[in-house]
């Protein structure tokens, strides 16, 4: 069966916006915030790759009233206008859409949910399966059998979503989708300021509808005095039969927008690769350039101007003990130590590390050594040990520990480019050397590593006579080189922001404490920690839940500016 996606633009970017929310949100160079916008594509790129839809749009809503807001004046009045930090992400989100020819649907008078119903209606007629991707549960009302609504949540940086279909909403709710539209009436909605019944929550609301069926069914067994209702409740619901009418009304999805675009016109197509290409570097979006190979079979060179200023290094590799000792000797005249690290085992373990490899940095040479029979970690012992050498690396902890099994004692471990990437902006997880390099350096390291399936016109080895290709790691010794290129711009980073000394004072010393409490160690219950775990997510989960409902809507709970507008 073939399937659609159907996206509610508004609803997603603003839970992407406030997903991905602080005091220093991503941005591009020149201070353009792009939380919005990554958080956006994340929940998109997920959908589409679990659905495999063969047909996709995204919907939003216009600036001008709908018949909504002419019926009822006081239609999300209440509401506060969009933040600018996430008005001005609008355009640049339309503008990758629109490079990924991904159908924008918008019509004056109508809302995103209008559409989606609109659409998820002309699809299930033609026999295609639907999915409604929006934070709205209001869209509950369009379910079926072949339309799903799903609900994206991120948590820890994950992206998790729940599904509803008609036996879903059923067993949740206990009545049918479009009796959801009834209950709206009854209770309202605070969030889009529709009346509904005084006194009348969602709890009494499904009540009332899972035994009257409709609006119209309970107020006719009001007027024939055959119903069951009581005091006060009964006295409400009697004398506010206009505003549960209104309510119902403003609550329902209209099924039947003018849209000139067939289901056909939203067939999925390719990307303009080069125009995403050009907008996710601007972006800054490294993550997303590299999962789609977007640098590949496009037909985008370097300028003549650009090649000029590529950076230009020479490698050396370092396969005996006396060549290494006076690379050693020019890094103690050095009195810093810019280097990389590679590992025999996956760089996230944790256990039983072994190093692979070391380059190292002096001026514009790297040093390259494999570590083997000629030549071992213990070989080090003397530079790392010396106190008065500055080393200057990434992910030091992990070489710290390595480094202390192997009865090796590193003393001035005093810049990781991770920990000042962390400082500088605390809202990604991008911190590798890679990724540092391209926010801060506006350098993608890959143009200086080999590829055998890319035809590349960089070659990394100015100097090769005494180097064999398939020995030498060309990420190590690209990501050595930048680090020496990293360390005075993050530096420089760090004082402009007035986190120089939180870097030297706090988080380094830290650092070198929670290495220390990591090769010590401890023993504990896995089974049992894990079981703890479980009940503490399990509890969080709940609250979470709970102040939602309180609120009447969904928000960032970790925002002090959102907490704030939903408590008063």
């Amino acid at each position: 069966m073939e399937k659609l996606i159907v996206i509610d633009g508004n609803s997603i970017v603003n839970r992407a916006f406030y997903g991905i929310m602080g005091s220093k949100m991503l941005q591009t160079a020149d201070g353009t915030y792009t939380n919005a916008v990554y958080g956006f594509l994340a929940i998109m790129f997920k959908e589409l790759e679990d659905v495999k839809p063969d047909y996709l749009a995204v919907a939003f809503d216009l600036k001008a009233p709908t018949a909504r807001h002419l019926m009822y004046e006081g239609y999300k009045a209440t509401r506060k206008g969009m933040p600018d930090e996430l008005a001005k992400q609008m355009p640049i989100l339309k503008d990758v859409l629109k490079a990924m020819n991904i159908d924008i649907i918008e019509m004056e008078g109508y809302e995103a949910d209008d559409i989606l119903g609109t659409l998820s209606k002309r699809a299930e007629e033609k026999n295609i399966e639907t999915v409604l991707l929006t934070g709205d549960r209001d869209s509950f009302q369009l379910a079926t059998e072949k339309v799903k609504i799903y609900i994206p949540r991120t948590k820890a940086g994950k992206t998790e979503t729940e599904i509803f279909d008609r036996d879903k909403v059923l067993e949740v709710y206990g009545v049918e989708p479009k009796q959801m539209i009834e209950v709206k009436g009854l209770m309202g909605d605070t969030s889009d300021n529709i009346p509904g019944v005084p006194g009348i929550g969602e709890k009494t609301a499904l009540s009332i509808i899972k035994e009257y069926g409709t609006i119209e069914n309970l107020y006719k067994n009001i007027e024939a005095n055959t119903d069951n209702l009581k005091g006060k409740q009964r006295e409400k619901i009697a004398e506010n039969k206009e505003l549960a009418d209104l309510s119902r009304t403003l609550g329902t999805i209209n099924l039947n927008v003018p849209i000139e675009k067939n289901i056909e016109d939203l067939k999925v197509k390719e990307w303009n690769r080069e125009e995403v290409l050009s907008i996710f570097e601007t972006l800054r979006f490294n993550r997303y350039i590299e999962r789609f190979d977007l640098r590949s079979n496009t037909s985008i060179n370097k300028s003549e101007e650009s090649v000029e200023k590529e950076e230009s290094f020479e490698t050396i590799e370092v396969e005996k003990k006396e060549e290494l000792k006076i690379v050693l000797e020019k890094v103690e005249n050095e009195k810093k130590m810019f280097f990389y690290v590679e590992y025999n085992e996956n760089q996230n373990s944790r256990v039983n590390k072994k190093v692979k490899n070391i380059s190292i940095t002096i001026n514009d040479k790297v040093y390259y050594s494999n570590l083997n029979n000629n030549i071992s970690i213990e070989d080090f012992k003397e530079v790392f040990e010396n106190e008065e050498i500055l080393k200057v690396s990434s992910d030091l902890k992990i070489l710290y520990v390595v480094l202390k099994e192997s009865k090796i004692y590193p003393k001035n471990f005093m810049f990781d480019l991770r920990v000042a990437g962390y400082l500088l902006n605390s809202t990604t997880n991008l911190y590798s050397v890679k990724d540092l390099s391209y926010s801060y350096l506006n350098k993608n390291l890959d143009d200086y590593i080999k590829n055998d399936t890319q035809d590349t016109q960089m070659t990394l080895f100015e100097s090769s006579e005494n180097t064999e290709e398939k020995e030498i790691s060309e990420n190590s010794v690209a990501c050595s080189y930048f680090t020496s290129k990293l360390y005075e711009v993050l530096t420089e980073e760090l004082k402009k922001h007035g986190m120089y000394e939180l870097f030297n004072e706090i988080e380094m010393p830290v650092m070198e404490v929670l290495a220390d409490m990591q090769y010590e160690g401890m023993y504990v219950e896995k089974d049992e920690l894990i079981e703890f775990g479980n009940e503490l997510k399990k509890g969080l989960d709940k609250l979470t839940k709970e102040i939602y409902d309180l609120a009447g809507e969904e928000f960032n709970i970790n925002s002090p500016k959102q907490l704030r507008r939903n408590i008063i």
